[in-house]
């Protein structure tokens, strides 16, 4: 899934010669598709909210009582601390069009694909030291019951 997702933002991370390293990550039992939109997600808002600084982008994963903890961690602008629940809300900006592109879809997309696989999100940051979003993922979405289905992703959520 890594992979296939710094192939598809390849033009973006040449442009910003940025260095992403990652651990070797587990396989897991997940939808495919949706975590690959969330590593875009994530990785893409890496690339587009870089510092003046040479960009460093490391996806990692660690143990953390028995749970797998999967991370973005960059060394970017960061975020406040008083922002951190408002980037996961629909089409909430924390700066205008004109300093960074975007629609503001990016991270509550992030936070519902997480959620649809039975985890939980959240980052670290201050300005100015860059930011590490890490997530959990407990189980793919059930495709057994369609009644109990969510519909899918908006196939216009992509990485801003």
């Amino acid at each position: 899934m890594l992979r296939n997702t710094l192939l598809d933002l390849q033009a973006s991370i040449r442009e910003s010669q940025a260095e992403i390293t990652h651990d070797p990550l587990p396989v897991i039992s997940a939808n495919p598709g949706q975590v690959g939109l969330l590593f875009q997600n994530l990785i893409g808002n890496a690339l587009k909210f870089r510092g003046p600084q040479p960009l460093c982008i490391h996806v990692g994963v660690q143990d953390k009582n028995g749970e797998q903890v999967f991370f973005v961690r960059d060394n970017g602008i960061g975020i406040d601390p008083q922002y951190f629940e408002k980037i996961f809300v629909l089409f909430q900006r924390l700066h205008s069009r004109g300093e960074y592109p975007g629609t503001g879809i990016g991270l509550s997309v992030v936070k519902k694909i997480v959620e649809r696989h039975g985890g939980r999100v959240w980052l670290s940051s201050r300005p100015g030291e860059g930011a590490t979003f890490y997530f959990t993922l407990a189980s793919p979405p059930d495709r057994t019951d369609s009644a109990h289905q969510e519909p899918p992703l908006h196939p216009e959520w992509r990485a801003e």
